[in-house]
């Protein structure tokens, strides 16, 4: 029988995440009975723990790193947002499996333009990183009209493989880390996971055009190397991922439960 409250975040490893404390206190403040927990699960025995969690009545899930791929994949359909990442972050029941959504997308964007003020139309953005993460910004960030939108990595084959997969949303242009050397953007996204290790991608210097924005999709001790450097290098602003992660999960609550909560203050409590 279903448990249609019962929720968790699945992910390795998971033990940091603030979800559980994010969803809390949506719960708190909509007046519904929730539970939400935190769930390691290892890659290789994560489509078995999926198809049981199902089986035990579990209500829906959040995926983080490294299950945003693989949870597609099993997804027996994907919303729109879902299909054009080729990840999702967003689990919801259905009465024979899961469907897939994608929230990181919307979250970005409403911490960006609303909380944040930054402005992305007719501006140089740069993605770093071409996992799920980033996938799953692409087409929202396309959807605001930036001037150019280019994606980096290590190699270029991730990269292309991105910008033809979603050539009919718009123009995304594909680099390596190094050939960026002597581009400037207005911002710049670190959808990298090279944070948690204390690390940041190999990058040229002088990235930064004047009143230039870093962003770190991470929160948290592992934004830190990144918006170091970032600070280093002249950027005029620095944020890391700490309100994302809150207006992603409140997308994902109103997928579940039918209502958007407030965020100000779950974010300003995290915050403080």
């Amino acid at each position: 029988m279903a448990d249609l409250d019962r929720y968790a975040v699945l992910g390795q490893p998971v033990g940091h995440s603030k979800s559980p404390r994010i969803h809390a206190a949506f719960a708190a403040a909509t007046q519904q009975t929730l539970r939400y927990e935190a769930i390691e699960v290892a890659p290789d025995a994560f489509a078995e723990r999926l198809s049981a969690f199902h089986a035990e009545g579990w209500a829906g899930f959040n995926l983080t790193v490294p299950h945003k791929q693989a949870g597609a994949a099993l997804c027996e359909s994907r919303s729109e947002a879902a299909e054009q990442a080729g990840a999702v972050n967003t689990l919801i029941r259905t009465a024979t499996g899961w469907h897939g959504d994608n929230t990181d997308g919307a979250g970005l964007l409403r911490d960006l333009l609303v909380n944040l003020g930054v402005t992305i139309k007719g501006k140089r953005v740069l993605v770093l990183g071409a996992g799920g993460a980033a996938r799953g910004i692409l087409a929202p960030l396309l959807a605001e009209g930036p001037a150019e939108l280019a994606i980096s990595n290590r190699n270029p084959w991730k990269p292309e493989e991105i910008a033809a997969a979603l050539k009919p949303l718009g123009n995304i242009v594909p680099r390596t880390h190094l050939s960026l050397k002597g581009d400037r953007y207005d911002l710049i996204l670190n959808a990298t996971s090279a944070g948690h290790s204390g690390a940041i991608p190999r990058l040229p210097p002088k990235l930064f055009a004047d009143g230039g924005v870093a962003y770190d999709l991470n929160y948290g001790q592992a934004a830190v190397p990144f918006l170091v450097w970032a600070k280093g290098e002249g950027a005029a602003r620095v944020a890391d991922g700490l309100g994302m992660l809150v207006e992603q999960a409140a997308e994902a609550f109103q997928r579940w439960r039918g209502v958007r909560p407030e965020t100000a203050a779950v974010l300003a409590g995290l915050r403080g």
